[in-house]
């Protein structure tokens, strides 16, 4: 055989198939076909580099291992060129013109049929070669053997039917693929695509890439060395890198697994939350790489939703993919490694929050939303989150950030529940009067701000096996004596007597009337009976005008002035007293912080106004 000679061969049946895949369906980018190439290029080095470990002869031993890349716009071809292991003319039959690999029957016939099982390994059936065909109407390789005595040989097919083969003499060692390219696939010609389709899916490939000469992978896959091993400085060029920033990183995880499969990650928490400025939804932020290459950038479910802000790489040999290397094909396994790496990262920041509160403190009051966002509906990581929550109390300093281990730490004996209340502001609770018995008592009441951490302790129950209780729910059992006060109370057949008048007045806007053991200094307040208030109010907001607003318990201070002279009134004045009542349920029901109808309540405050007036 001469290179002027060439011997025509038909493609095996199960490549036409195969091919006929490829081209119409199999990957959903067009362009991975350059990532395809440039991994068998980075496969074939690697092999060569082992060869040369084991002192094997090889051919042209002296050769720089790289990858090079040539493109010309005006002939609108593509080359990449390695000086791998090259190829035999038995390699370039079997490798490009038949699947040999056993099996292969089984693999297409999984693939016409949409199923995945048995599809595990990249690389199994040397499908990514066929991709070039996407974008080149005729494909042109250049290859000679790593073997001494080697052959050089040039294959060419159009990827129809047939492909020819023909000796080539004076070829270096390893492989060049030509592409002539597609009219409508001219652009991967251009230098600037090539570039930077190499950048978004080879940047880590461990060998030089070069395009028209000029190197282009230039960040190193720091996340596959040794941490101890790695400088500040790397790891924030690196993080900029890979998330297009301009500052640093504010908090970094680097960490290896081993189970449920060898992983290495490389986790960055970013400086600020672009959500709470209302730039909508952020992207996932963590790409899944596999031998330091691309799978899948913003991987959905490689993370929960809810850490979505976290960026970074996770990287690992042994992922299961599909055959076009664009998902990941064992979605319990993907499960596993989601709980593997979200346990990491948790922990690490429960780490923070006990070695640099202020830090953390400053990671919370940017990102907190995530973290309430996981409890609410994360029940895997509920638990962990919860610990990381952080709350003002009503003995803290307004600026002081308390969790709930610290609050159980500082548990009197005897107390088993803890104690929480909503409000718009800490200004707002601590004028409540639902922290009156708590002041009183000297009872510590954690304070939220936000409906969704009340939805949480709903969710939770119990943390370290102390019942989470809302200070305004009906029934407590507070300990400690009762509360102090030395204004003398209604007689009991009196307050039987005015509680009767009020449930009469208020008819069914009120459920039951009873006297309060927990009021120090306001007249009277309302209870939910079924929930917390701050969830209703919640509902109320969510539903608006659906969400009905059921009666409350209306409990009285009987000791209070107001109520006393409501008391007396009742006989000497009726009709300004009703209106008196009425009056008295709408102020706690605002201190409740529910959403009344303001019209009726300003009619009645005009009345009131008009009549206190003619009394002076």
């Amino acid at each position: 055989m001469t290179a002027n000679l060439s011997q025509k061969h038909e493609f095996q049946t199960e490549v036409k198939q195969l091919l006929n895949i490829v081209i119409n369906s199999l990957y959903t980018e067009r362009e991975v076909f350059l990532r395809e190439l440039i991994s068998n290029a980075s496969d074939a080095l690697e092999k060569i580099r082992y060869l040369q470990i084991t002192s094997q002869d090889i051919l042209y031993p002296h050769l720089e291992l790289d990858i090079r890349l040539e493109t010309d716009a005006e002939t609108h071809t593509l080359s990449i060129t390695d000086t791998g292991v090259g190829m035999t003319q038995e390699e370039l039959i079997e490798n490009l013109g038949t699947i040999a690999h056993s099996g292969s029957k089984q693999f297409l016939q999984s693939l016409s049929e949409g199923l995945s099982s048995d599809l595990n390994l990249i690389g199994q059936f040397g499908v990514g070669f066929y991709s070039a065909f996407m974008a080149a109407q005729k494909v042109t390789v250049h290859t000679r053997s790593y073997q001494p005595d080697a052959q050089g040989y040039i294959w060419e097919s159009d990827g129809i039917g047939e492909y020819t083969i023909a000796e080539a003499p004076d070829l270096p060692r390893g492989t060049r693929i030509i592409l002539t390219l597609k009219d409508d696939a001219h652009s991967f010609s251009e230098k600037d695509t090539v570039t930077r389709i190499i950048k978004q899916y080879s940047s880590f490939v461990p060998y030089p890439i070069l395009v028209n000469g000029e190197k282009v992978n230039t960040i190193q896959a720091i996340w596959t060395k040794n941490k101890n091993e790695i400088q500040d400085e790397e790891y924030t060029e690196f993080y900029k890198f890979l998330a297009n920033a301009y500052d640093e990183p504010f908090l970094r995880l680097h960490f290896s697994a081993e189970a449920p499969l060898s992983i290495n990650a490389l986790l960055f928490l970013p400086q600020d939350n672009f959500e709470r400025y209302g730039f909508g939804r952020t992207e996932p932020g963590v790409n899944v790489y596999c031998k330091k290459v691309l799978i899948m950038e913003h991987a959905k479910d490689i993370l929960p939703e809810w850490l979505r802000f976290v960026k970074g790489i996770i990287d690992s040999e042994e992922l299961p993919l599909n055959i076009s290397r664009e998902t990941m094909q064992d979605s319990a396994l993907v499960a596993k490694i989601n709980r593997v790496v979200t346990k990491q990262l948790l922990k690490y920041l429960e780490d923070t929050a006990d070695s640099e509160p202020e830090r953390y403190r400053e990671f919370w009051g940017k990102f907190n939303m995530f973290l309430k966002e996981g409890a609410a509906s994360d029940a895997t990581h509920r638990e962990p989150l919860t610990r990381l929550l952080r709350f003002t109390s009503s003995q803290t300093e307004p600026e002081q950030w308390t969790s709930l281990p610290d609050y159980v730490s500082r548990l009197p004996e005897g107390q088993e529940e803890i104690y929480y209340i909503n409000g718009p502001s800490r200004e707002t609770i601590q004028a409540s009067p639902y922290l009156e018995a708590f002041r009183d008592k000297q009872i510590e009441v954690l304070f939220t701000y936000d409906p969704i951490d009340d939805y949480i302790f709903n969710m939770l129950g119990m943390f370290d096996g102390k019942r989470l209780v809302s200070a305004d729910q009906a029934e407590l059992n507070l300990p400690g004596e009762a509360v102090t006060t030395e204004k003398e109370p209604l007689s009991a057949e009196a307050l039987s007597d005015f509680a009767q008048w009020l449930k009469d007045v208020l008819q069914d806007k009120v459920s039951e009337v009873r006297a309060s053991a927990r009021l120090v200094e306001s007249p009277a307040i309302v209870l939910n009976p079924h929930t917390s208030y701050s969830m209703q109010r919640m509902m109320q907001l969510m539903h608006k005008d659906t969400f009905p607003s059921a009666p409350g318990i209306l409990e009285i201070n009987d000791r209070h002035p107001i109520i006393h002279r409501l008391n007396a009134m009742r006989s000497t004045d009726a009709e300004f007293a009703q209106l008196a009542a009425e009056q008295l349920l709408e102020n706690a029901q605002i201190a409740a912080g529910l959403i009344l109808d303001p019209r009726t309540m300003v009619q009645r405050l005009n009345t009131i106004l008009e009549k206190a007036l003619n009394l002076s």
